[in-house]
């Protein structure tokens, strides 16, 4: 396991990243949900890309492959969460995730006027804009699940015509391309909350200015584990 960037730790050792300035902030089933989600949506827009830009079109050829592969992606794509649901550490994300706290609305005025200090934008595990984010990206994979879904059973609501559901799956599939390329624009900006995804770990300094209350939660849970254990 990764330490620090750049470092590794010996494999057999019991050295904990906590004890060299660092702290979990994602487990092995959350990375894996995040890293199986990207590769589906990575999946579904090149395969769409391939599809309806045409000099990709011409260059790639094969129209019936993409157009399984397209459609067999989306309709995979809410299966690394679904499976998620079995991991007690990722259901408490989505908690967090669901709650829009005072807090929230402070980091949100914050950044309207750009203040970026952390007393300024107090987030938990999650910012306000992770929050944002979080909820239409489920949101708009619904609305192309279901629009690809009529696309491809045309008799599946009568009442909801082909052209309707191409006309939404469309625009919603520009929307998610300009929200993922802010996303990961962010993500490539911040080196640390990429560690954070691929190790697991993150620095104490980086979660007091980026995540102070979260930091400050997990520093409460573990003197009261450190508390209860001397007491056994």
């Amino acid at each position: 396991m990764r330490s620090t960037a750049g470092s590794t730790e010996p494999t057999g050792t019991a050295a904990r990243p906590e004890h060299e300035g660092r702290i979990r902030r994602f487990s092995t089933a959350e990375r894996m949900v995040h890293r199986a989600t990207g590769y589906l949506m990575l999946l579904c827009l090149v395969s769409a890309a391939c599809l309806y830009l045409g000099p990709l079109a011409q260059l790639v050829g094969r129209r019936h492959l993409l157009a399984t592969v397209h459609e067999w992606s989306g309709v995979a794509l809410p299966l690394p969460s679904l499976l998620g649901l079995l991991s007690p550490a990722f259901r408490a994300d989505l908690r967090r995730l669901n709650r829009f706290a005072v807090y929230d609305r402070q980091w949100l005025r914050a950044v309207r006027r750009r203040r970026t200090s952390p007393e300024a934008r107090p987030a938990g595990k999650f910012n306000a804009g992770q929050k944002l984010y979080a909820g239409w990206i489920a949101g708009a994979v619904l609305v192309m699940l279901s629009t690809g879904l009529l696309m491809w059973f045309t008799g599946l609501l009568p009442f909801v015509s082909r052209t309707s559901a191409i006309f939404v799956h469309d625009l919603v599939a520009w929307a998610i391309t300009f929200v993922l390329l802010g996303h990961m624009r962010k993500a490539f900006a911040d080196p640390e909350a990429r560690l954070g995804m691929r190790t697991g770990h993150v620095s104490r300094a980086w979660a007091q200015r980026h995540h102070s209350r979260w930091l400050r939660e997990e520093q409460r849970r573990r003197t009261g584990e450190d508390a209860q254990g001397a007491t056994r």
